[in-house]
């Protein structure tokens, strides 16, 4: 089969490498139907060492080939929602709906485990893993569902973990797909004014349509200026970092209320952040977020792409190929795609 690997940074290349094959009886084999490339790979797309390749992708949508003998809950044929970490789903962490924190779990492209950007994929774990979605494989609803699988979930958990709820003034910092999608969810638990700190209008067009009221260009000093002028001069009561860089984080100190939360999901790309007195002790800010636990929420969300209420999948602005899939790095890294959305030929 045809897979996506990355050899180093800027370096993405499809190879040809066996097919998976069922090595648990707890495993299930997915062909991938359609999958994507995350503004997380551009990390890695930066940054990686030249050396062993890697294989990439963790966002995926499939249909089940082959099940283990202990697989109860899929079957072949099924279309199915892989989230973008793997767990038993009976664990102490499972049961309380931190996924990503499973003692058997794991994560795609990782520990021998196949990427999503990819022909098919080897799952396992797949009964407390995957997730089945009532339609076919040609569904127009597939790029919504597909967000599911990591950038609705983590948008939605900023929002979840900040405790958003009616009436909150909340500040968005990304314009990124996560961020685009964190506004949304804080729009569907009820927050009243949503200011989104981003600088691409198309982006920002999008996160206004997805709820935000406000739209804050600026960065810096002047940025934090605005959205606290905006927010009444005290500042945002909650606040969902959603990029992972330091300059992000510092946004987020300046613009949060005495007294208010920040939610990070943005994977951080640094060491140290500060957390003392003069920047979240003395002010009784709350710091939390973390790697979403998407499986614990594609179930809660679904209901609502279904129907058409929210179309997530509108983060999606390119559909390529698999064999495309270096020219999607390369154009999401250049800014000129927000998500690029990979279809099997």
């Amino acid at each position: 089969m045809r897979a996506a690997f990355m050899y180093g940074a800027g370096d993405v290349r499809i190879d040809t490498v066996p097919d998976p094959v069922i090595q648990q009886p707890t495993d299930a084999l997915v062909r991938v139907v359609t999958t994507c490339i995350c503004g997380s790979d551009l990390h890695p797309y930066h940054s990686m060492p030249a050396g062993e390749a890697s294989p990439m992708g963790h966002e995926f949508i499939g249909v089940v080939e082959e099940t283990g003998g202990e697989v109860s809950t899929v079957k072949r044929g099924d279309l199915v929602i892989a989230p973008f970490a793997w767990s038993d789903g009976t664990c102490e962490f499972c049961r309380e709906g931190l996924q990503t924190s499973c003692l058997h779990g794991g994560f795609w492209a990782t520990g021998g485990i196949g990427g999503g950007q990819a022909e098919a994929v080897r799952v396992p774990l797949a009964d407390g893993t995957l997730v089945k979605a009532p339609v076919g494989e040609d569904s127009e609803l597939l790029p919504h569902l597909l967000t599911l699988s990591d950038v609705y979930g983590t948008g939605y958990h900023a929002a979840k973990r900040a405790n958003v709820g009616p009436g909150d003034k909340v500040a968005v910092i990304g314009d990124g797909a996560v961020g685009l999608l964190a506004v949304l969810s804080a729009r569907q638990l009820g927050a009243e004014q949503i200011v989104l700190m981003g600088r691409h209008k198309d982006r920002t067009d999008l996160g206004r349509a997805f709820g935000a009221t406000d739209v804050v260009t600026e960065r810096g000093q002047e940025g934090i200026a605005k959205v606290r002028e905006l927010t009444g001069g005290h500042g945002a009561a909650k606040v969902l970092e959603a990029v992972g860089h330091m300059p992000a984080y510092e946004q987020a100190i300046g613009v949060v209320r005495a007294g208010g939360v920040i939610s990070r999901v943005g994977a951080p790309q640094y060491e140290d952040a500060p957390v003392g007195f003069a920047s979240l002790f003395g002010a009784n800010i709350t710091l939390t977020g973390g790697p979403a636990p998407a499986r614990a929420y594609i179930e809660k969300l679904m209901p609502d792409v279904l129907s058409g209420a929210v179309q997530p999948g509108r983060v999606f602005d390119r559909t390529i190929s698999l064999d495309q899939t270096p020219d999607g790095y390369a154009a999401m890294d250049r800014r000129e795609a927000l998500k690029v959305l990979i279809r099997q030929s």
